[in-house]
């Protein structure tokens, strides 16, 4: 009976493997089904199974390792398994409910990501005739993340250090000759760097269509076909090779290793993108480039004195000879000394002798000329890009004071004003931020502002029971106010065009003396709302029906009347919600007619509504009129030509013009 049991069983089990593998492998393919979905419609079957072999438990009992006990065991295993995994699947799917997350979009998933976990779960395997073959994943490094950063960090080091030291060993001997384990060891460190750089470039992703390629000939195709690759293959020739035949002392040989001079320049411009202080790092990065320069015109002169022969003259290098001038750091530090004084055009050095020395000073003073503009140019610019900030402040302060001389403003105005200005540049708040955000999306000013006014926009309640729209237009309307101390915000009975929130700072809601404080408001409150959302039975309309003056130094957030109404149209629910807060306000003030604000449709809105029609109508009639002028000139070019025709006809009768009369007329047409 054990083995009438199980021959049943296993063909059932074998259908269900095979329709999970065949069937649901084939949707997931053609993107017709969820994880989800799979799980859900696997474990009915398996449940399907333990019930059936359930209820035939106590009919047999067999050993724990056959017959049908061992499969309801294995079937509640493959259940625990598929609840397992779809609970850590459906984990990626959810999204934290944070107060920052609710204005981004849902992460990126990755497909290939999602089907291998599917098929994972499913035990799915490779077919052996290759129908499921799955494409193999590469490691592709993204140019814009730090990782890709810091491997310029290292490839930047061997170039320099190519840059810097290939030429003075080749120029100075001694520095060659005694230490030749040490740059053997630098050397081929270097180019073992370099190999591997070159790996890093065939994995550098690139973007195509807005997405980075992950397809391996693609990466490959992408490089290879640049001058760069060229150029890196340059760099790595075995031209050392030379040393069995030469010695060596011959470290000029590798000067093929200076073409890689473009991992520099990329790290150089890459740094001054991060780095935090954009202007000081161009200033030493230009200092670096005319030492560098400096550096290689030493080189050249000390060779050059080397091939005319050193002390032959008063203009090379002095005979070596000389104890004195026989030293490596003299040889250097004079050869250094004299390129100084001739590349920023000081002079002072002994004239040249031959025509060869001619020439070389010559051309070193054109790139003289051209270092010493580049200096002055670069420093003088960066220095005022550096002040920019602080000249344009200064010019606002400047013109304000001599506005308030010329109208004979008092002192104590005078002196609030300055107090003002000194208030806004020492806590940094001269900065206007829609000037500096203005090239950004909508999207990433919203996200920036959030970032920034996090905390103050936390206590916010109204932000935070917004939907996402509505908080993304909220924030990017938000404009920042400063108040100086005793300042009033707003007093009763003025016209309401605005709502303030409080970022930072403290406010008091004062009586019409002043003096009298009835209560404190500080960061994350908000007020001014009633004024301005045209409550229905409002008595005070849409008048303030508070004093608030600030306490000391106040920063506010202000948002007009025409900019949040513009938001709050296309959210009524969220009007609703600030409608009914101010009007539970007003209740308990006794500031509201109970009996206008259960009436129907507020005259203001009516009112409000048929501007609107008015405005739409005033467009239309607009174009409307554009139109009727458009067909009243294109009918009368109509009239026109029917009474050229009319003209013709009169003219030469009912037969039809010659081709040499029809071609006479066409020039006379075109004077008319």
């Amino acid at each position: 009976m054990a083995k009438i049991n199980t021959q049943h069983s296993y063909p059932g089990m074998h259908r269900l493997s095979v329709r999970t593998t065949d069937e649901d492998i084939e949707r997931i393919e053609n993107g017709c089904i969820r994880t989800h979905s799979l799980c859900e419609d696997a474990s009915s079957e398996l449940q399907r199974v333990i019930s059936v072999e359930g209820r035939h438990l106590s009919e047999s009992q067999t050993s724990s390792f056959t017959g049908r006990g061992a499969m309801a065991r294995l079937s509640r295993f493959v259940v625990s398994v598929r609840s397992w995994a779809t609970r850590h699947l459906r984990h990626e799917d959810q999204r934290p409910d944070s107060f920052l997350e609710r204005i981004r979009g849902p992460e990126l998933i990755e497909v290939s990501t999602r089907q291998s976990n599917i098929r994972s779960f499913l035990g799915v395997r490779e077919r052996p005739g290759g129908v499921n073959r799955k494409k193999k994943e590469i490691f592709v490094i993204d140019p814009s993340s730090n990782t890709y950063y810091n491997w310029l960090t290292i490839i930047a080091a061997p170039v320099f250090y190519n840059w810097c030291m290939l030429v003075c060993r080749a120029c100075f001997d001694e520095l060659q000759v005694e230490h030749i384990k040490l740059w053997l060891f630098l050397d081929y460190s270097s180019d073992i760097i370099y190999i591997l750089d070159m790996f890093v470039r065939f994995r550098t992703g690139f973007l195509e269509q807005g997405l980075l390629v992950h397809d391996e000939k693609k990466l490959r195709d992408h490089y290879t076909k640049t001058r760069q690759f060229r150029l890196d293959v340059l760099s790595l020739l075995p031209t050392d090779l030379a040393y069995f035949k030469l010695g060596l002392n011959y470290p000029e040989l590798r000067f093929n290793r200076l073409l890689r001079i473009a991992r520099l320049f990329e790290f150089f411009d890459r740094t001054e993108t991060r780095t935090n202080y954009p202007n000081m790092f161009r200033i030493g990065n230009l200092v670096l480039y005319i030492l560098i320069i400096i550096h290689w015109n030493a080189c050249i002169y000390f060779a050059i004195s080397k091939v005319i022969g050193f002390g032959t003259d008063s203009w090379v290098y002095p005979n070596v000879s000389i104890p004195e001038y026989g030293r490596l750091s003299r040889k250097y530090i004079y050869s250094l000394y004299w390129s100084t004084l001739t590349l920023t055009t000081i002079g002072e050095t002994p004239p040249p002798v031959k025509d060869e020395e001619y020439l070389f000073v010559v051309i070193d003073f054109l790139v003289g000329v051209l270092i010493f503009a580049t200096i002055v140019g670069n420093v003088g610019s960066m220095i005022s890009n550096m002040n920019a900030s602080r000249a344009e402040f200064q010019a606002k302060v400047d013109s304000i004071k001599q506005y308030m001389h010329f109208r004979k403003v008092t002192k104590d105005l005078e002196a609030r004003v300055i107090k003002w200005f000194d208030y806004l540049w020492t806590n940094k708040k001269t900065v206007d931020e829609k000037e500096v955000l203005k090239n950004l999306p909508d999207k990433l000013k919203a996200e920036i502002a959030i970032n920034v006014h996090l905390d103050t926009l936390k206590k916010v309640r109204i932000f935070q029971d917004c939907e996402a729209g509505l908080l993304i237009e909220l924030v990017l309307k938000l404009k920042p106010t400063v108040f100086s101390p005793g300042d009033y915000i707003c007093k009763k009975g003025d016209i309401g065009r605005e709502m303030y929130i409080i970022k930072e700072g403290k406010l008091a809601v004062v009586a019409d003396d002043g003096i009298t404080q009835f209560v404190v408001l500080s960061d994350g409150s908000y007020f001014g709302e009633i004024s301005i959302l045209n409550i229905k039975g409002s008595k005070s309309g849409n008048r303030r029906t508070a004093n608030i003056r600030s306490i000391g130094y106040s920063d506010l957030f202000c948002l007009s009347k025409d900019d949040l109404m513009e938001a709050l149209t296309e959210y009524p629910e969220a009007k609703k919600a600030l409608e009914e807060k101010g009007r539970q306000i007003l209740m308990k003030d006794n500031l509201i007619d109970e009996e206008a604000a259960k009436a129907g449709a507020d005259p203001k809105d009516l009112e409000e509504k048929v501007e609107r029609l008015e405005t739409a109508l005033d467009t239309l009639q607009t174009r409307f009129a554009r139109l009727l002028a458009e067909y009243t000139s294109s009918q009368q070019k109509v009239k026109q030509r029917l009474a050229k025709v009319e003209t013709r006809v009169k003219k030469y009768g009912s037969g039809t013009l010659s081709v040499g009369e029809a071609e006479a007329e066409k020039p006379e047409e075109e004077k008319k």
